[in-house]
Parts: structure tokens; sequence; C-alpha cells
């Protein structure tokens, strides 16, 4: 959930469009919380810490703990976990020594080969959908969510910030270390093929990416 905020929309394939649209899903997917939203809501206005949190923040509304809003401070919270100065941060705010000379050589690739063309904006991604094949995927990406065939095997573009610690990589998982990702990317999306010393500046650059974690207190309930 780091930086959802600043993606176009959520999931590989986009079919949530917003941060509340995807708020709900884990309560009611069979491989989370496994719940209906009437169980949800039902556990929630069990809480008398929930009932004033909610009358509190929908101080206009009768019936304030409702799927609604439940799905709006869900999204609410999730907007908070940004990752913010990052080693590209703080260079590009004038810190030059907050970057390694691998990892300026790495950025200078990572733009003239292209890849910024896909990974730019504050979360280094578009948010647009393109083809990508993976041969151990059968995952038919965007199509699923239009049925257009221009859509089979397409799939959003992802944030690379913090890209470094959130292994494996591609919708199905089947890579685990950025050398690898980043000559499949050159493959299949830039066609081409980075040498050694070019792969090792790139993945060095995207290790500057990593920003700092938000801080996030659990709360204790009754």
């Amino acid at each position: 959930m780091l930086n959802s905020g600043f993606l176009g929309a959520q999931f590989w394939d986009g079919r949530e469009p917003d941060l509340e649209g995807q708020s709900l899903g884990p309560i009611q997917a069979d491989v989370e919380m496994n719940m209906t939203l009437e169980e949800a809501i039902q556990r929630l206005k069990e809480f008398e810490v929930y009932q004033d949190h909610f009358a509190t923040a929908f101080p206009e509304d009768a019936d304030p703990i409702r799927a609604e809003n439940v799905a709006l401070s869900i999204a609410a919270f999730e907007r908070t976990l940004n990752t913010p100065n990052s080693p590209l941060d703080r260079f590009l705010r004038g810190d030059v020594q907050a970057m390694t000379d691998q990892q300026v050589d790495g950025m200078k690739l990572f733009v003239d080969a292209g890849c910024v063309a896909c990974h730019n904006g504050p979360a280094l991604t578009d948010s647009n959908y393109y083809r990508f094949e993976l041969p151990s995927s059968k995952d038919e990406g965007r199509f699923l969510v239009t049925g257009d065939e221009a859509d089979k095997f397409a799939f959003r573009t992802p944030t690379l910030r913090n890209v470094a610690v959130t292994y494996p990589y591609f919708n199905n998982g089947s890579v685990d270390n950025l050398h690898d990702a980043v000559n499949l990317m050159g493959e299949q999306m830039l066609g081409q093929e980075f040498s050694e010393d070019e792969n090792d500046a790139i993945v060095a650059f995207l290790h500057a990416l990593t920003g700092e974690m938000p801080a996030v207190e659990i709360p204790a309930l009754p």
C-alpha cells in the first residue's frame, strides 16, 4: 500500500479506480479477512471506541458506521502511507551527495534507455497499461476488466518507489531479484540488452528510490 495514493488505479489490472474501491476488497476476500461487509460493519458497531471515532469523523451522518464511510476511512489512512526523502528525493532537492556516482550513472541510463517514458511522476509510474507477457504467467491482465482483446496481458506500470525492498517482481511474483527484473524489462519493453555494468548501475539507482517508512501506531483494541 506504500505510496498507493499516487496511483491512477489500484491492482495490476486496474480493477479498482481508487483506494476507496480497493479498501473494501480485503475484508471480503476469502484469502484475507473472509467476511461479508455486513459482518464487518456489525463487528465495528460492537466497539464503543469505533462508535465515537466514526461519529466524530462523520458528524452529519445518522448512521456513520457503514460501508461507504469505512471505505473513506481506510483510504484516508492509506494515503498517509508514503515514503518520502529517498536518496533520489534528496538529490533532486540539491543534495548532490545523496546519491553515489554509480547511482547517478544508473539514473542517466534509466533516462537515456527510455525507462522514464513509463516510470515518471511522483511515484515513478504513469499508471498506464502495457502488454507484458511472462512465460510463466497465465494472467490476462487488464483484459479481465475491460474485455477488450487489445488489453490482453496488459498490466499497469508499477511504482518504482521502494522497489529494492518490495520483491518479488511482476504480476505473478516470478522474479525475485532486481538484476533479472532489469534485464527482462530491457528485453521486453525496450528491445535492448544491458551490459553487466549498465545493469549494475540501474540497479544501484533503483536502490536510491527507497524512502523513509511511515510511522504507524498500532491501536490497542478492547
